[in-house]
């Protein structure tokens, strides 16, 4: 399941540092003559791909990047210290683009991959560069060139890390618009999701994943019932499970729902149970307190109580809680797939 993530981002390289006009006077040299050492040339600015980060949220929240100037050249024939370069990580998959012309710039296929994007100005020379037979003391030195400036397009084709499944109105869109900048069309019948919707969410712990609301799935799903096999394809490229249940509904118990679900998952392939998964009651501010004591119990039972919690995405209850065990669940993948 691929999404574009895109972000807009504006560099500007550090400028070369000024030559120096110097002369070199002691008492005991008669003939000094220049001595103006050098410019130091300007940082330079890199992409480096990272395969710890899943999305471009880092770079939106800080979208201007400039590398240090060089130092100017001193006396002394001293010349200037290099300006420090920057490294921007960037998630593996990016492509780069020039903002403007559209220009593919590079595409950032694997992990530790450093590209140059703006490339630091020259330091200007100092006066003692300019010695000639004919001028025996220069007093002309340069000035630095300025660094390369320019505003890139980033574009990543997203693999969702976590996909939220469940029951047709189990409280999945509400949920991702409550915790992303998403905005899916709710609505209180079947099948509102028609396709996958995406959200990136900024972690308790600084970390940024990204999310996706899918499609209800019905009883019959592995064989194209209702959105079908379409989505089940989907759910299969995510790394961690969300299992929404409703908790407000009074027609079937909620054991009963979360066992066909998982039975949908199991038809279709014996890897998605493999998969990590998180059971979330949802709609905890109307449940029926009797379906849900129930299910609490079912949960002890089956073993579950550590990967269980419960919400509401009105008001906000459990999914601080949840969210941070998200996280803790992707830096542990991340960690493990290193």
């Amino acid at each position: 399941m691929k999404f574009i993530d895109v972000a807009k981002i504006h560099v500007k390289a550090g400028d070369g540092g000024r030559g120096c006009v110097s002369f070199r006077r002691e008492k005991f040299v008669p003939r000094g003559g220049p001595d103006g050492g050098n410019g130091g040339d300007g940082g330079d600015i890199y992409l480096v791909g990272d395969e710890g980060k899943s999305t471009l949220l880092d770079v939106t929240f800080n979208p201007i990047y400039k590398a240090s100037r060089g130092e100017h050249g001193r006396g002394k024939d001293q010349h200037g210290k290099k300006g420090e370069d920057l490294y921007i990580k960037v998630p593996v998959g990016t492509i780069v683009k020039d903002f403007e012309s559209g220009e593919i710039i590079a595409d950032i296929t694997k992990h530790g991959q450093v590209v140059l994007v703006a490339k630091g100005g020259k330091g200007g020379r100092g006066n003692k560069m300019f010695v000639s037979p004919t001028q025996r003391a220069p007093r002309i030195a340069e000035e630095g060139e300025p660094g390369e400036e320019k505003i890139l397009l980033l574009e990543l084709k997203l693999i969702a890390d976590v996909g939220i499944i469940g029951y047709p109105n189990a409280g999945k869109s509400t949920f991702i618009s409550v915790v992303s900048a998403a905005r899916p069309k709710i609505a209180d019948y079947p099948f509102t999701t028609i396709t996958p919707n995406l959200g990136v969410v900024k972690g308790e712990y600084g970390e940024s994943f990204v999310i996706a609301d899918m499609p209800g799935l019905i009883e019959g799903a592995h064989k194209g019932v209702g959105l079908g096999i379409q989505f089940l394809r989907h759910i299969e490229r995510t790394r961690l499970l969300l299992h929404f249940i409703d908790a407000s509904d009074f027609e079937t118990p909620m054991e009963e729902r979360y066992e066909k679900i998982r039975e949908e998952l199991k038809n279709y392939s014996l890897d998605l149970l493999k998969k990590k998964e998180i059971i979330v009651s949802t709609k905890l501010d109307v449940a029926n307190n009797e379906f849900l004591s129930n299910f609490r119990n079912y949960i002890d039972k089956i073993g579950k109580k550590d990967d269980y919690f419960e919400i509401s995405s009105i008001t906000r209850d459990g999914v601080k809680d949840l969210l941070k065990r998200v996280e803790q669940e992707i830096a542990r993948l991340n960690e493990k797939n290193k």
